[in-house]
């Protein structure tokens, strides 16, 4: 595998002063981009709501709204 150093090479790079300064109206040199490196961000994205966290919701609106019409009806 034939990997490269993101930095630039401050002997071989034009516009820099000695020790890597950059002299006024100079653009400074870009940074190599590094996705190779980078995993892929997509390969474990959830795809949603799992059916076990739905059912407790679910049987929890369910005793809430239970206990509030058996309260209802106590009065």
């Amino acid at each position: 595998m034939n990997e490269t150093h993101p930095d630039p090479d401050p002997r071989r790079t034009p516009g820099l002063e000695d020790g890597g300064g950059v002299p006024p109206g100079e653009t400074p040199p870009g940074e190599s981009s590094t996705p190779a490196g980078a995993p892929d961000q997509n390969a474990n994205t959830p795809s949603g709501w799992g059916p076990a966290p739905l059912i407790v919701l679910l049987a929890l609106g369910v005793l809430v709204a239970a206990f509030f019409l058996a309260y209802a009806v106590a009065l």
